[in-house]
């Protein structure tokens, strides 16, 4: 059946172009902006409202120009090259961002000869929403950004080292020499003895203290988990692994520091791939064939003994060796006794700030005697644990023997007499003579043992052993109690075979 509309066009083509010709200037006037490129991204037409946006009194100053040189964060280019549409995208300018949508302009062969785009900022009311919800993600970006950076920078200073002893002076000055190099450090010494602070004070006085600094705990990290940790996982990379990846600490810190806590309790396998990294500077993540280029410095701490370890087999000696190359062996709290008083004070201030209070805390002498006749197998950390409980359960901002003693053991070798068991007039000297008396009982039995690490190994058995009883074989609280990371008390349990 024939149709008897007037003026049909002769050929559906003709309908064609000039559908599209009507498109593109509806778009033309409705949009902020519109230009075209060729296909080497050229700038080939602009109007004159996008042309005056972008610093062109006359359209004709851009013509000719490179996309990026006219439009700064232009994506035209891409467009060309891959023949794909952009058909929504955010484009960021001086002034407030532009919505936009880019198309590929083809030949009749199919072939990608240039791109037009649309800036569709002012005219489409409808995406308000769209922009309040991305000015709001780009703030908290910001601010996310802006936290991460902060949490990754050093908390501690070398005077956050508190200490005039002889020890604590010797410390600081090998801990900043070696914020001056780039070799390997190596830090050592008993749980809460303040390798972490040292690697802090380490990285923030180095070169490298404007840049990351991550931790990885290798203790507190299920082996399983520890390569990914480390060198992170490309998607899908296993049963469960993050459809988006992982990125892993060592891309987190390249360009600055990667402190390694805990060393000793590395895998052995994983040993092997961390000196690969050491050497190389690269890495791989797990499930990808993308190489990854690591400036990372590496600080490694640990409580354990390496070279037992080593001599054991349980830690590789290359490794060993490699990481051996600025060893800095943090002292013990018995070992720089008389920095106790200035460190108590130091905390008690950190613990009244913490507080918000206008409390002002004073230890009384009998009190000072008993905190350094004390052994502090939990060093410095027992030592802010002990003065903590002591603030918050006590009723007066003096603080004296019997209001720390309940917190304080049990002794060496011996228990502390109980406070109710001890008459009120008599409590502090009490109190001190029970840690004097502990401490010789550890003295004769060091004298009785065949070797300085016997002696140390055979208190620590009876320490934890004493502590997990009073504490009814609880180990966390028993952690909490003197100090020590829940993680290494587990460890001592097994090691030195204590039935809990």
């Amino acid at each position: 059946m024939m149709n008897d509309w007037a003026g049909l066009p002769a050929t559906y083509g003709d309908v064609l172009r000039r559908a599209m010709d009507s498109l593109f200037r509806t778009f033309e006037n409705f949009s902020e902006g519109t230009f075209i490129v060729d296909a080497e991204a050229r700038v080939v037409w602009i109007n004159k409202r996008y042309a005056a946006r972008f610093g062109f009194s006359d359209p004709e100053q851009a013509i000719g120009r490179d996309c990026e040189e006219v439009i700064p964060n232009s994506l035209m280019r891409e467009v060309v090259n891959t023949g794909k549409p952009i058909l929504l995208d955010i484009l960021e300018t001086d002034r407030e961002p532009l919505v936009v949508t880019r198309l590929p302009l083809k030949d009749d062969a199919g072939e990608t000869v240039g791109a037009v785009g649309f800036a569709l900022f002012d005219e489409l009311k409808a995406l308000t929403p769209l922009f309040s919800h991305y000015s709001r993600v780009q703030e908290e970006l910001i601010a996310t950004r802006q936290s991460l950076a902060q949490a990754r920078r050093a908390k501690y200073t070398f005077g956050s080292f508190v200490g005039t002893s002889a020890a604590s002076l010797e410390v600081k000055r090998q801990a900043r020499r070696a914020a001056q190099l780039e070799s390997p450090v190596l830090l050592l010494g008993e749980t809460g003895t303040g390798k972490e602070l040292l690697a802090h004070a380490i990285h923030g006085g180095s070169a490298r203290a404007n840049q990351p600094l991550v931790t990885v705990n290798v203790a507190a990290i299920p082996d399983t988990l520890l390569e990914v940790e480390f060198f992170g996982a490309a998607p899908g990379a296993y049963t469960g692994a993050d459809r988006k990846g992982r990125v892993g600490k060592f891309e987190l810190a390249n360009g600055g520091t990667l402190f390694l806590d805990e060393i000793g309790d590395m895998p052995l396998p994983l040993q092997g791939k961390l000196l690969r990294v050491l050497q190389d500077k690269e890495f791989e993540p797990l499930g990808s064939n993308r190489i990854v280029r690591a400036d990372v410095r590496i600080i490694a701490a640990t409580s354990a003994d390496l070279p037992a370890l080593v001599a054991a087999g349980r830690f590789r000696a290359d490794l060993f060796y490699r990481l051996n190359v600025l060893t800095i062996q943090a002292p013990a709290l018995r070992e720089r006794s008389s920095d106790i008083e200035a460190l108590a004070y130091a905390m008690l201030e950190d613990l009244s700030a913490q507080a918000r209070g206008a409390s002002h805390f004073e230890l009384q002498g009998d009190a000072l005697r008993l905190l350094c006749s004390y052994w502090w197998p939990g060093n410095v950390r027992e030592l802010r644990n002990t003065l903590e409980r002591a603030v918050m359960l006590s009723d007066s901002e003096r603080i004296d023997a019997r209001a720390l003693a309940p917190f304080i053991g049990p002794a060496h070798g011996g228990h502390r007499p109980h406070v109710s068991m001890v008459s009120e007039a008599h409590t502090s000297d009490a109190v001190t003579d029970a840690a004097s008396g502990a401490a010789s009982d550890a003295a004769s039995g060091a004298s009785e043992a065949t070797s300085w690490s016997d002696a140390m190994a055979a208190f620590e058995k009876r320490y934890l052993g004493d502590a997990l009883r009073a504490n009814g074989g609880r180990v966390i609280e028993t952690a909490m109690q003197i100090g020590m990371g829940r993680a290494t008390l587990y460890k001592k349990i097994a090691a030195y075979g204590i039935e809990v």
